[in-house]
């Protein structure tokens, strides 16, 4: 019985620390760019589009715009999930998960 005691305090632990780091997240935000800084892209810790800030020197090319949203928004998105995958390492840490939470898809 005092395995299953460890296991329930350990789940606990656990609930308190993904409520920590989701808070933290929807907080945190990510700024993505490119073409040398003309787009910015900011997300959420969430992944949720804060800001769009374009350089009106692109607003003539469209196609060219176009890339380079999608370009500052991938670089932004790759921000997060680091952040993210940083974030779940320190709410799990110390924590015995049998085979870990790699590859684990978590709704936020």
């Amino acid at each position: 019985m005092k395995n299953l005691g460890n296991m329930l305090k350990q789940a606990q632990q656990m609930q308190t620390r993904m409520q920590e780091m989701q808070a933290k997240l929807e907080a945190a935000e990510m700024e993505g760019a490119s073409g040398g800084g003309m787009v910015k892209v900011r997300l959420s810790g969430k992944g949720d589009l804060r800001r769009l800030t374009i350089d009106p020197s692109l607003m003539d090319d469209r196609e060219v715009l176009e890339d380079l949203i999608v370009a500052a928004h991938a670089d932004a998105k790759q921000k997060v999930e680091a952040m993210m995958a940083e974030e779940m390492q320190k709410a799990t840490a110390g924590m015995n998960i049998p085979g870990g939470l790699g590859g684990l898809k978590l709704p936020f």
